[in-house]
Parts: C-alpha cells; sequence; structure tokens
C-alpha cells in the first residue's frame, strides 16, 4: 500500500468522524430542544392546575369569611335588638317609679293631714278618758291606781287558769305528734325481740330418786351434811319433803356449786368428809369453766366480738345473778337486742348499741363489792377493760348518774326500761309495792280540795276524787297537772303514772 493509500484512507475516517460527530450533536440538539419544549409544556400545565387550586382554595375562603361574617352580624343584630328592647324596659320601668314617687308623695301629704286629724281626736279621747276617770273615781269610790290593782289581780287569775288549760292543750298536741314516731320505734323492737322470762329464788330444789340417800346426806351424826355446808358456804335443809332437799342461800353460784357436787356424789356413791372436798372442789372448777365458756357464748350469740376476758368471765357470772327476781343474763341479752333494733330504726350503729346493752348492768356482778352504784361500777370496770368512751358513757348513764353525751346513752336507758318494766320481768316485794301505792295516794291527799284517791293498775294510774263545791273546772285542770309534777320529782316509779282528776257535781232532791 502506498502512501498515498494510507492518506486517503486517514483522511476518509477523520472526514467520517467529523461528521458523525456533526450528526450526533445535531441530533442530540434537537432532543434537547423537544425536552426543553416538553418541559416547558410540562410546567405550563401545572402552573395552570396550581392557579386552579388557588382559586377553589380562595373561593372557599372566601365563602367561609363571608358565613363567619354573616353569623356575626346576625348576633351583632339580635343583641342590639335586646339592648333596644332592655333599653325600652328601663324607660318604662323608670315612668312607673316617676309615677309611684308621685303617687307615694301625695300619699304622704294625705297621712300627714290624717295624723293631724288622729292628734286631735287623741287629745279629745284624753280629756275624755281623764273625766271618766274622775267620774268613775268618784262613783267607786277607789282611786285609779286601786282599780288597776284589782284588775290586774282579776286579769292574772284569769291568764293563770287560761295558760294552765293552753299548756295542758299544747302538751297533748305535742305527746300526739312527737311521740308518734318513739312509740312506733319502741313498739316495733319490742315485737322484734322475743325473750323468756326466768325469775330464780334464793332457793335450789334437789331432787333425790328415794328418801334412803337424805340418810347418808347427812351422815353419821351429821358430819357430812356439815362438811358440805362448810365447803360450799350453802344451807342445806334436810327434811320431810318427799324425794327432795332444799339448798338455801343468797348467791347463786353457790347454790349451783352444791347442786352440782350434790349430783356428783348422789351418782358416785361415797359421800364422806374428804370426798366432798374433793368434789366441791372439781365442781368450783367446772362451774368456773363453765362461767367463762357462758360469756364467750353468750358474746357469740349476740355478734359482740373484742371484749376483754376479763369482761367475758362477768358477763359469763351474769347468768348466776338476778335483780328482783329477773335472770341478769337474761335481761343483759334482752337488754342488748332491744338496743340493736332500735339503733338499726333510728339509722345508729347497731353493733355498738348491742355492745353497749350487753355491758350496761356488767357492775353488778364484779367480784369485789366496792360502794358505788352498779351504773358508775360498771363504767369503771369498762374504761379499765379499754371499751371506747361511748360505751362507757352509757354503760355509766343508764340510771342517769353521769350525764349522757351519746345517742347510745338514751337508747340503752330506754331498753333497759322496756326489758326491766315490761309485766311479769320482775318481782316487787310487797311491802314495797305496798308502799309505794300508799305513797301515791297520801301525795294526792296532801292538796286542798281533795276527797278520796285511788291507785289502780299496779300503781300505774292515780284517780283524784276532788269536791265539786271546792275545786271548779279550771283548777281541776292545775291540780292534775301539779300532782304529776310532784310524783315525778319525789318518788320512784317504773313506767309512768296517769292522774286522772275527777269533779263531779250531784244534785240530791228527796220526794215524800
Amino acid at each position: 500500500m502506498t502512501t498515498g493509500n494510507i492518506i486517503a484512507i486517514v483522511a476518509a475516517f477523520v472526514i467520517g468522524c467529523v461528521i458523525a460527530w456533526v450528526i450526533s450533536h445535531l441530533i442530540l440538539r434537537t432532543r434537547r430542544e423537544s425536552l426543553i419544549h416538553e418541559a416547558e409544556n410540562e410546567a405550563e400545565v401545572i402552573k395552570q392546575k396550581k392557579l386552579l387550586e388557588v382559586k377553589e382554595k380562595f373561593l372557599h375562603l372566601k365563602a367561609d369569611l363571608e358565613k363567619q361574617v354573616s353569623a356575626r352580624n346576625s348576633k351583632i343584630q339580635s343583641v342590639e335588638t335586646k339592648l333596644k328592647q332592655r333599653e325600652l324596659n328601663l324607660n318604662q320601668h323608670q315612668e312607673d317609679l316617676q309615677r309611684r314617687n308621685a303617687e307615694i308623695d301625695t300619699i304622704k301629704e294625705n297621712l300627714a293631714a290624717q295624723q293631724e286629724v288622729v292628734d286631735k281626736k287623741k287629745q279629745d279621747l284624753e280629756k275624755l278618758h281623764q273625766k271618766e276617770v274622775e267620774q268613775l273615781e268618784t262613783l267607786s269610790g277607789l282611786s285609779a291606781a286601786e282599780a288597776k290593782e284589782h284588775l290586774i289581780e282579776s286579769l292574772k287569775d284569769e291568764a293563770k287558769a287560761e295558760a294552765t288549760s293552753y299548756i295542758n292543750e299544747i302538751m297533748e298536741e305535742a305527746k300526739m305528734t312527737a311521740n308518734k314516731d318513739a312509740k312506733k320505734i319502741i313498739i316495733q323492737s319490742i315485737q322484734r325481740v322475743a325473750t323468756e322470762t326466768a325469775i330464780e329464788n334464793s332457793i335450789t330444789v334437789f331432787h333425790i330418786d328415794s328418801d334412803e340417800i337424805k340418810g347418808r346426806i347427812i351422815g353419821r351424826e351429821g358430819r357430812n351434811i356439815r362438811a358440805l355446808e362448810a365447803a360450799t358456804g350453802i344451807e342445806i335443809v334436810v327434811d320431810d319433803t318427799p324425794e327432795a332437799i332444799v339448798l338455801s342461800g343468797f348467791d347463786p353460784v353457790r347454790r349451783e356449786i352444791a347442786r352440782l357436787a350434790l349430783h356428783q356424789l348422789v351418782q358416785d356413791g361415797r359421800i364422806h368428809p374428804a370426798r366432798i372436798e374433793e368434789v366441791v372442789q372439781k365442781v368450783k372448777k367446772q362451774v368456773e369453766d363453765e362461767v367463762v365458756e357462758t360469756g364467750k357464748r353468750t358474746a357469740i350469740d349476740l355478734g359482740v366480738h373484742g371484749l376483754h376476758p376479763e369482761l367475758i368471765r362477768l358477763i359469763g357470772k351474769m347468768k348466776y345473778r338476778s335483780s328482783y327476781g329477773q335472770n341478769l343474763l337474761q335481761h343483759a341479752r334482752e337488754t342488748a337486742n332491744l338496743c340493736a333494733v332500735m339503733a338499726s330504726e333510728l339509722g345508729l350503729n347497731p353493733k355498738k348499741a348491742r355492745r353497749a346493752g350487753l355491758l350496761h348492768d356488767i357492775g353488778k356482778v364484779p367480784d369485789d363489792e366496792p360502794e358505788l352504784p352498779h351504773a358508775l361500777l360498771g363504767m369503771k370496770l369498762c374504761e379499765k377493760f379499754k371499751e371506747k368512751p361511748e360505751i362507757c358513757n352509757a354503760v355509766g348513764a343508764h340510771h342517769d348518774e353521769v350525764e349522757m353525751q351519746t345517742l347510745l346513752a338514751p337508747i340503752v336507758q330506754v331498753c333497759d326500761a322496756i326489758s326491766g318494766a315490761r309485766p311479769g320481768a320482775r318481782r316487787e316485794i310487797v311491802e314495797a309495792y305496798i308502799k309505794r301505792l300508799n305513797d301515791l295516794e297520801q301525795v294526792a291527799m296532801s292538796y286542798p280540795g281533795v276527797v278520796k284517791t285511788y291507785a289502780i293498775q299496779a300503781g300505774r294510774e292515780l284517780r283524784v276524787i276532788v269536791g265539786a263545791d271546792k275545786i271548779d273546772d279550771k283548777e281541776t285542770e292545775n291540780l292534775s297537772t301539779e300532782i304529776a309534777k310532784k310524783i315525778q320529782d319525789e318518788m320512784t316509779y317504773p313506767g309512768q303514772v296517769k292522774i286522772t282528776v275527777i269533779r263531779e257535781t250531784r244534785a240530791v232532791s228527796y220526794a215524800k
């Protein structure tokens, strides 16, 4: 290959490269221009879209603003309307006040004129009254002061009689209204509590199978019976009563120990002084355990928890005590149940009321016998064994020895009276009962004008017969109130006493 050919080939290659570069440059330029054109078109489209969106948002905002402005304008319009109406009302009120002030001024002027007329007439009346007083003094022979004193005395007696009648009417009305709910609560409490009436005597009868055992109990030369009496402190009466031995003593615990000891000795058959002392010691331990068990069982039955062991033991001792023939433990249980029922009726805590009712007579069974009323002694025992203050106060105040501080105290007092004063609950010594009835009659007989007195219904009603020529009807009402007050202040009695004063007018003639 020649040099010329090589140069021609190189030149052709160079020319081809140049042509290719020019062609590619033109193609790229054309594509760039087309891309720029497309981008411009797309930008124009996006621009138009954005403009449309902005216009639409603007229109929405404009509509919302127009609504808000319209609502605000309506509110402003309504407020303006109310203000105008209020202004009209104020103007009307102002006109009414002005008119009333004018009327008041007119009335004041009329009153002033009438007051002048009244003052003038008052002066005329005073002059006329003075003349009449002078004439009356001349006619009656009494001065004005003396006549006034006589009038005051007569008015005082009349007012006293009317006041007594009015007081009695108010008391009757108060009893009918104020006691209605109280009677309902007490009746419901009594109806909801069922209890037994247990009356114990100062003797216990021990039954035996045959009279042959009496000789063995007495023993040779009375050794056995003397040993038994010395060990128990109970008098043992062996007489001709068939199949019975009488145990006599004031202490129910000792009588129970003697009864149980006799029972074991008779069953065992070995009756001699050494055996008697051994059995009595065992029975004493059994009775002490039974006292504690009775106290625990009573507390559990009533739902009273957390009692001190010593209080539980004292509660158990109540089983062997009686008050006016009423078993003390039964009385305490009955009072506790009544207190719980009444407290629940009154919306109070029935558990606290039951606890206070159970402990209210705990001062009747102490181990020692201090010179204190049983209510105060019971309060001290409760304080000693960490009972709550309201329980201690209820125990101490149920006979009014201390002041009542909570509502538990009157509840315990009322329920104690319900349990102790109900018919059949307690026995009263005949002499004391008769003396109380005589005292009731004597209190009424001490008043002037009383002819006869009768105490009836076991001393719960006192009928007083007065002379018709000595006391009038007004004084009769006053007399019943005075007798009731004197009995209340001077006498002690269960429940309440009704005083009925009877004034009877009789006209007697004879046909001959």
